[in-house]
């Protein structure tokens, strides 16, 4: 699926070009700096730099998603966030090869629960992804146990129908994303 992942990425980068510079734009307005740049866990565990646009102010902790503060969120990051488009600068980690379009999203160095649950199934054996089976289903970073189950379930049985379905369902709107937990 790398070569999907390779081709899907591009084309969503140079169709996408137009959305992403309207996007910094309207974001370096928004906070300053529109780009956030974050070290989280890869295959094999290989640290890696993930970029996204930054839906939070720029003094907000490096934390996971589900311990910082809603009154961290902009205005303009909670649209990015509601509709996923902060996600897309992660394409480009999709051409670099560090992550793949489907697959368990990438955690953050520090989530110790997370990261043993996860070797303990294999899930660090493939390449972390935008999207995937906890994604479309709601689930994220705050349940650790559970997350890592639906990520090794996905790891263990991801056909190339489940790939194309898990992308259909996250542009369609699928899935919440991260909780932020409430001031």
């Amino acid at each position: 699926m790398r070569f999907l992942d390779m081709l899907l990425a591009l084309i969503g980068l140079i169709v996408g070009l137009p959305v992403l510079l309207l996007l910094m734009i309207i974001g370096w307005f928004d906070t300053g700096s529109p780009i956030f740049r974050q070290e989280r866990v890869g295959r094999s565990q290989k640290p890696f730099t993930l970029v996204k646009f930054r839906t939070m102010r720029p003094d907000t902790a490096s934390v996971a998603t589900h311990l910082a503060s809603a009154s961290s969120v902009t205005p303009f990051g909670r649209f990015l966030r509601r509709t996923k488009l902060d996600e897309l600068p992660q394409l480009w980690n999709v051409l670099k090869g560090e992550m793949s379009l489907v697959g368990p999203r990438p955690c953050l160095p520090n989530q110790d629960e997370l990261i043993a649950e996860r070797q303990k199934r294999g899930v660090f054996s493939v390449r972390p992804g935008i999207t995937g089976l906890a994604q479309v289903n709601g689930i994220d970073m705050s349940e650790p146990v559970r997350l890592a189950e639906v990520d090794e379930r996905m790891v263990n049985s991801l056909t190339l129908k489940d790939y194309f379905r898990y992308l259909f369902l996250t542009v369609a709107g699928r899935g919440a994303g991260d909780r932020v937990r409430r001031s």
